[in-house]
């Protein structure tokens, strides 16, 4: 925060008046007191604005990790809120130094002008169709027919597998519909009014897009395409009409690591005469809560979401389900899995039902290795007229499996064939006609997770007390404890808490965006095959479904242990099963929003000002937001400081300390320093109202110093040698590093600038109640001894430092020490060390090549500073 305040601060402490200085009247010293105070008015304000673009740096480094999910909101408000306090900072700086930096206006408008065209950029739709014919597309198109349709087409085109007749409305389409009548400004501006992602109400934003969509006019050009493709697709089928499927295709859905699972609505069996309110349904649902919610978690901005839609003839299915060409849940396993039931396969895909499951090897003769043929109670079917019907399954067909073995050899055929176009493992939507015929609805990228299963050293017999309900499907792995939250409807998603276990009666979409809040999921229907494994598994959430009872059994509030990889659920929090722990996906990484920020951030956090002293330090060259606040901070204390020296006035305005009697301490009082208005020329220490001058100096005055170490002849010659090659450091010779040392002191601010004996040392803090904007920063350099000798202290120095949490560094015989954002009682610990250490440091630069001294002083220093701290725990305790 006040990174290079004690170097320059030697120039306006140090400065020595030579007798051919002027000689101020006392009123005249008073005045440029308070223009100096005015001007430090303006530093404060300028350290303060440097803080929050520190601390706004920081959070964009820590989202670029990529561990926790932010939205594009997260961007735009840190980007403005460093934005704004660089233009402070720059403000400030025109105060303190008038007329002398006008260029970093320049680079900083330049700057901004990069920031905006990244955050304002937008994908382009150069193909203007509105609608394109299913056998017109392949996966060349993905942006302008969405991955879903895309993906169908190769499928149909390039591997000439079935797949339904149909069209795709366009992303030029959607551009359209949402560009007519200011309809896309409007949703914009109702985000807006919503606030922050963490405090608008979602249901509200929701309600009240989807209503705005439903209620805006289909545009001309947009019906009358669709018009020709039905026609079209009517004509095909001797004239008879087509009943649809209207399916989203957006961009990110269906995607590696964004599949969108069930995040968007698809409406079966639509008759062309309700097929433009359908399509309106689809359009609205990229703005449903568990859409919102799920593109907020994965880092998606609205404006990279296109909704494209679908439009596909129905298959009067026989059977239907889903095919995984490996096992989602261990890399290890290339069998295919292929999930079944009666019907449509929407029974699977929603995760509301159990499934038949075959398991084929990847063999030649694509041997089936297992067969769990459960009992499905119902079917999904088309009905007569529009929409899907739920019946009830035969006495024969509810136990008997829902495909033959030749067609589950011709399924695993087809999953074969897929996956090797894609080169990647596949997730499979599929349907068997009443011929016969294999239809390809769907094809994704299969995500898979790798089971963690316990070591043999784990006996899992003594955690059978605790068991709780067992018998499970791995929908997705691993362990997680938590308290139960039972979610039955949709208001009980308003009040599900962060890190609960979510149980539930059925798999559903719906549930969605609770996945990412919660610690585990558990479900008494649904299969590894549905919507919401999906999102469970893309969340590193684990997951178990197909427990039987789980709602009657788990209580809200009791806290249980899910261990997905058994399938079981235990009462309680069992810590041995919780150490089957595994690395958090990092969800951001590669996400639109992601770019977006890592994009940005390369004009904000990059720091190419790196060395004051050159020639290229200067407002032109800088290339970042960062640049700009590096060099006003350095210039900026330069200017303070410089203030002093040229208008001579710093020693008619510090104060000396008397501390018993007066000393070589000298105190300049910024603002608040002082209790009250000192008019004589020393001060006591019961006058100072510096909260870090105080702290340093209990640490100073707290143990004596015992003096100089004993020295050996070759230590006596060293110093011999230095005092006469460098008479600056000679006591007693006249030089503007005479035997002062200078604090310069507000309330909550302090710095200081030291030499005792042969070596020089700069503190500088800032301490107070907002821990965020505390900082310590410490430098020493020098000594009386040879260079190894005073690089030995240095490094002496830093590792006693690093043991109580400073980070140091050492260059040369330069150290650097640091620390930031602890609480007041901390950093005031720490100010007692460096008080210390600046005492009984002294002249031990002499012995460092005594290994045996060296170890003695180490457990002396670290000793006392012990007893200090500990002094201060009893006080505060």
């Amino acid at each position: 925060m006040l990174k290079k305040l004690a170097a320059f601060s030697k120039k306006f402490f140090f400065f020595h008046q030579e007798e051919s200085d002027p000689v101020l009247e006392a009123e005249e010293v008073e005045a440029l007191r308070l223009t100096f105070k005015s001007r430090y008015h303006s530093f404060k304000l300028l350290l303060a604005a440097n803080t929050r673009i520190l601390e706004a740096m920081a959070e964009i480094e820590r989202a670029l990790q990529g561990n926790e999910p932010f939205s594009m909101s997260f961007v735009q408000t840190h980007c403005t809120s460093i934005s704004v306090n660089v233009f402070r900072m720059i403000n400030d700086m025109e105060n303190i130094a008038p007329g002398k930096y006008t260029a970093l206006r320049d680079s900083f408008l330049a700057i901004q002008k990069r920031i905006d065209a990244l955050l304002g950029s937008k994908k382009q739709i150069s193909d203007t169709r509105l609608v394109i014919p299913l056998e017109a597309v392949n996966s060349d198109m993905t942006d302008l027919v969405g991955g879903k349709m895309a993906n169908l087409g190769d499928i149909k085109n390039r591997l000439h597998m079935h797949v339904p007749s149909g069209f795709v409305i366009t992303a030029a389409a959607h551009e359209m519909f949402m560009q007519a009548d200011g309809l896309q400004r409007e949703i914009d501006r109702l985000f807006q009014v919503a606030g922050s992602d963490e405090d608008r109400n979602l249901d509200l934003v929701s309600s009240q897009i989807r209503q705005l969509i439903m209620s805006a006019e289909v545009p001309e050009p947009i019906y009358l395409a669709v018009v020709e493709a039905y026609t079209r697709m009517k004509t095909a089928n001797n004239g008879q009409d087509i009943r649809m499927a209207v399916r989203s295709s957006a961009f990110g859905e269906d995607a590696e690591n964004t599949s969108f699972a069930g995040q968007y609505r698809s409406e079966l069996n639509v008759g062309f005469s309700q097929f433009f309110y359908y399509y309106k349904q689809v359009m609205a649902s990229k703005y449903s809560v568990q859409a919102i919610a799920y593109k907020l978690s994965r880092g998606f901005r609205d404006e990279d979401i296109a909704m494209c839609v679908g439009c596909l003839a129905m298959i009067d299915a026989v059977a239907g389900g889903v095919i995984y060409t490996r096992n989602p849940l261990d890399t290890k396993d290339d069998a295919i899995y292929i999930n079944s039931v009666w019907g449509l396969p929407k029974a699977v895909v929603d995760g509301d039902a159990l499934c038949d499951l075959f398991v084929v090897a990847r063999d030649d003769a694509l041997t089936i290795l297992r067969r769990d043929v459960r009992e499905k109670g119902y079917r999904i079917d088309s009905f007569e007229e529009e929409g899907c019907i739920r019946t009830a399954t035969g006495d024969e067909q509810r136990t008997m499996p829902s495909l033959t073995d030749e067609q589950v050899q011709l399924l695993a055929d087809h999953a074969v064939r897929i996956e090797q176009y894609y080169e990647t493992p596949q997730d499979i939507e599929w349907a068997i006609d009443t011929d016969g015929k294999v239809y390809i609805l769907q094809s994704r990228p299969l995500q898979q997770m790798e089971s963690i299963l316990p070591g043999p050293d784990l006996d899992l017999k003594r955690f059978e007390s605790s068991l709780l309900v067992e018998g499970g499907i791995n929908a997705s792995p691993g362990v997680a404890c938590g308290k139960v939250f039972k979610v039955a409807k949709k208001v009980d998603i308003l009040q599900f808490p962060e890190g609960a276990v979510l149980v539930v009666e059925q798999a559903l979409p719906t549930w969605a965006p609770l996945v990412a809040r919660a610690a585990a999921v558990v479900s008494e229907q649904g299969g590894f095959a549905g919507h919401l494994a999906n999102v469970a598994r893309e969340f590193g959430i684990p997951a178990v479904f197909g427990v039987s009872g789980a709602m009657a059994k788990m209580h809200n509030g009791d806290a249980v242990t899910v261990a997905a990889d058994l399938g079981q659920v235990y009462l309680g929090n069992i810590a041995p099963l919780l150490e089957w722990t595994r690395p958090e996906p990092k969800l951001m990484l590669g996400s639109p929003v992601y770019e977006s920020l890592k994009e940005v951030s390369r004009h904000i956090i990059p720091l190419h000002l790196l060395d004051p002293e050159s020639r290229d330090f200067v407002p032109q060259n800088c290339q970042t937001f960062h640049d700009i606040t590096r060099f006003i901070h350095e210039k900026s204390v330069y200017e303070m400081f410089n203030f002093g020296k040229d208008h001579s006035f710093s020693e008619r305005s510090s104060k000396q300390l008397y501390y018993r009697v007066p000393m070589n301490w000298w105190i300049l009082n910024l603002d608040d320093g002082f209790t009250h208005e000192i008019h004589s020329k020393y001060v006591k220490l019961e006058d100072i109202a510096s909260i870090p001058m105080l702290a340093f100096w209990e640490g100073f005055a707290a143990i004596p110093w015992d003096g100089p170490p004993a020295m050996d002849g070759k230590g006596m010659t060293s110093i011999m040698f230095r005092s006469t090659m460098n008479t600056a450091l000679v006591p007693g010779i006249k030089s503007k590093y005479a035997d002062r040392n200078y604090f310069m002191v507000s309330r909550n601010y302090c710095t200081l600038s030291s030499r005792l004996g042969y070596h020089f040392s700069t503190m500088e803090a800032m301490v107070s109640e907002r821990s965020a904007e505390n900082y310590l920063g410490f430098k020493f350099k020098g000594g009386a001894a040879d260079f190894e000798r005073c690089l030995g202290r240095v490094h002496f120095i830093r590792e006693i430092l690093e043991r109580y949490g400073f980070r140091a560094m050492v260059n040369g015989d330069n150290l650097d020490a640091r620390m930031e954002g602890h609480d007041m009682d901390y950093m005031l610990s720490r100010l007692k060390i460096l008080g210390y250490l600046t005492l009984h440091t002294r002249q031990l630069d002499m012995i460092m090549n005594n290994s045996a001294l060296v170890g003695y002083y180490m457990n002396k220093l670290t000793k006392d500073i012990d007893s200090l701290l500990q002094e201060q725990y009893l006080c505060t305790a």
